[in-house]
């Protein structure tokens, strides 16, 4: 539901100001600095009369004292509240550069606190890492086993290192042997043609010899038989 005001936003200021101007409490009424224009003004022409109007002027005037004293209550009040509000208004600026300083301060120590906590994460993260490497640490055998286990590594790799000499200067007198071997075999195959060509010479030779003789005896057996 829509709230309905006698004045508006715009015409509440104005009246406010009006208010303040001339010391207006209500929007009813006579305004004080207007009663006290008119008792001024009632003071002046009466004294500005020619007649013997003492006792009216006398009234007159003290009326306007009493006016004035009646609107000078106001005035004492309106400076102490000034008075009062100057001084609210240092108060709330020493507040106010408190605050800031302050805020000025928290600001700094939010990002000291951020600069601390990445370093501090930064430092939880290297721990986990050393812990996690003392875990794995952990997990390996003693030195004293692990050096037992290079030392027989270390003979056996000493152990096939030999191995591996011994069986590539065999390897060098069999491939010698065999060389050897190799040459043996040329060098009777060579004397074996050699005989076999001497036993084949010496077959034609003979075969030959065989046939003169034959020859030679058939020749004989022809002249005996002529004979």
């Amino acid at each position: 539901m829509t709230a309905h005001y006698a004045f508006g936003p715009h015409e509440d200021d104005i009246i406010i100001k009006h208010r303040l101007l001339t010391r207006t409490t209500t929007t009813r009424g006579e305004p004080p600095l207007k009663k006290l224009q008119k008792k001024f003004t009632a003071l002046v022409l009466e004294i500005e009369k020619e007649s013997d109007n003492y006792a009216d002027c006398e009234r007159l005037a003290k009326a306007l004292l009493q006016e004035l004293n009646t609107f000078e209550i106001p005035l004492l009040k309106s400076r102490a509240v000034i008075d009062a509000n100057l001084r609210e208004k240092e108060n709330f600026d020493e507040m106010k550069n408190e605050i800031n300083r302050q805020i000025v301060q928290v600001q700094a120590e939010i990002e000291d606190l951020k600069k601390q906590l990445e370093e501090s994460k930064i430092e939880r993260q290297h721990k986990e890492e050393c812990e996690a490497i003392r875990k794995l640490i952990a997990m390996q055998p003693p030195r004293s086993e692990t050096q037992n286990i290079i030392t027989e590594l270390e003979k056996e790799i000493a152990s096939l290192e030999a191995e591996n000499a011994a069986g590539s200067r065999l390897l060098e007198l069999r491939k010698k042997q065999f060389a050897l071997l190799l040459h043996v075999v040329d060098e009777l195959q060579a004397t074996i043609d050699e005989d076999q060509k001497s036993w084949t010479e010496e077959m034609r030779i003979a075969a030959e010899e065989h046939k003169s003789i034959a020859e030679d005896a058939n020749g004989s057996a022809e002249a005996m038989a002529i004979d």
